[in-house]
């Protein structure tokens, strides 16, 4: 366990490369197991959630080498089993159940630990299963593993209730060895899916409408290996460019500017400076925020992973602004720490209401989950004095050595291990 200790007031400036995301390297690793080939994987971040992944894919007997210093991966599944029943592994990440696709369209079968993730939320896994049930599964659940079973998995119109992104993966992925063209209606259209299908078609798989909301996938009777880039991450590339809004000026690089247009518009009308320059974005503080009002929605729509840190940077704006969360019920639980530094936010159901103040001041707090964790680094640098934040395994689950990437910048920021 390690915690960070961080100096606040430090005005930040320089440069920073944002890493490959994390959300888009996961259902890619997944993918992996449709083929016998080696996949070769590049821009894949060294994080915490990255190493389960590839720890869960091992203990199917798929054969994996991480070059963390070259960002690069290979994942030869050519011996792999269909049962991923690790109660252990499985229960550390969401992104765990993305196997259950895969293993189920090569195997005809699937053994799968119900996964774990941060506690933001319900997130039911209904669903990836009611899709996998259209496609052809059997279903059966118990002691906390759920089994799929299959003569062969045939095409299908899939309509999902909610366009929910680990969903549209798990049943992309499914469909990509099944009989038959799969019609997914009513899909998630975040960039990772896009990535994910990107990946598929490198791999034989004939995809089509991908980006949109429906999205049609012809099935292959085998896939052949490939080699891949993973994205940037939009939301450390989000969290990054609240930092700068926060404390100075900083560039991003290794970024896609078509994936931030929500938080570039937000960080606009409060009042921030925003220069894009190809694959690189400047953001520089101009001595004040203007507070203003967030609703969460599903992509394109102001992504609910980065409402935690904009909550955190309107700590410190003018006037009031309003936050609706309308994807997760359980998003504010950043809200009591921030208020121990000296915030002004109220929450009421979905909803939070943030008065500026004039000073933070650095306290203990802790990391309550992911994104919590990056809203609370944001305010111990906008902070007068000290702050702890313990707790950090679930920051470091999603940003790749944050703390160094910050003291490059100029920060007061370390990281010490606790018993």
């Amino acid at each position: 366990m390690g915690k960070f200790v961080v100096e606040g007031l430090k005005r930040l400036k320089g440069d920073v490369k944002i890493s490959g995301s994390k959300n888009s390297a996961l259902p890619i690793m997944a993918a992996a197991l449709l083929t016998e080939d080696e996949c070769i994987l590049e821009n894949v971040p060294s994080l915490r959630d990255v190493n389960i992944m590839e720890r869960i894919l091992r203990s199917v007997l798929v054969k994996t080498e991480h070059e963390e210093k070259r960002d690069i991966m290979k994942i030869k599944a050519d011996e792999a089993l269909f049962s991923a029943d690790n109660n252990e592994l499985m229960g550390k990440i969401r992104a765990s159940f993305l196997t259950a696709g895969p293993l189920l369209s090569r195997f005809g079968r699937a053994r799968i630990s119900l996964p774990g993730g941060c506690s933001i939320g319900s997130r039911p896994i209904d669903l990836h299963l009611k899709g996998l049930a259209k496609l052809g599964a059997e279903i059966s659940k118990e002691f906390g593993v759920v089994e799929l079973k299959c003569e062969r998995l045939k095409g299908a119109e899939i309509y999902l209730d909610f366009p929910s992104v680990g969903a549209t993966e798990n049943i992309i992925m499914a469909a990509a060895l099944a009989d038959g063209v799969t019609t997914v209606s009513n899909a998630a259209m975040e960039p990772e899916i896009g990535d994910l299908c990107s990946f598929l078609q490198k791999m034989g798989v004939e995809i089509y409408g991908k980006g949109t909301d429906t999205i049609k996938v012809v099935g292959c009777r085998r896939l052949s290996g490939a080699v891949h880039q993973v994205i940037p991450d939009r939301i450390e590339a989000g969290t990054f460019m609240l930092i700068g809004a926060a404390c100075g000026e900083i560039r991003l690089d290794n970024v896609m500017t078509e994936h931030l247009r929500p938080i570039v518009s937000k960080l606009k009308e409060a009042g921030v400076e925003i220069v894009e320059d190809g694959e690189s974005v400047t953001v520089k503080n101009m001595g004040c925020i203007r507070n203003t009002d967030i609703k969460t929605m599903p992509y394109p729509g102001f992504p609910t992973d980065m409402q935690p840190q904009f909550m955190s940077l309107m700590t410190l704006g003018q006037g009031t602004g309003v936050i609706n969360e309308t994807i997760f019920e359980n998003r504010f639980m950043q809200a009591g720490e921030l208020n121990r530094m000296g915030a002004d936010i109220k929450t009421e159901g979905s909803s939070a209401i943030i008065r500026g103040v004039d000073r933070l001041t650095g306290t203990n707090v802790r990391a309550t989950d992911l994104r919590a964790g990056a809203a609370l680094i944001i305010s111990a640098l906008s902070a007068e004095g000290t702050t702890e934040i313990s707790d950090i395994y679930h920051i470091e689950r999603g940003y790749f050595k944050i703390d160094e990437k910050l003291r490059r910048l100029g920060a007061d920021i370390r990281r010490v291990d606790q018993e």
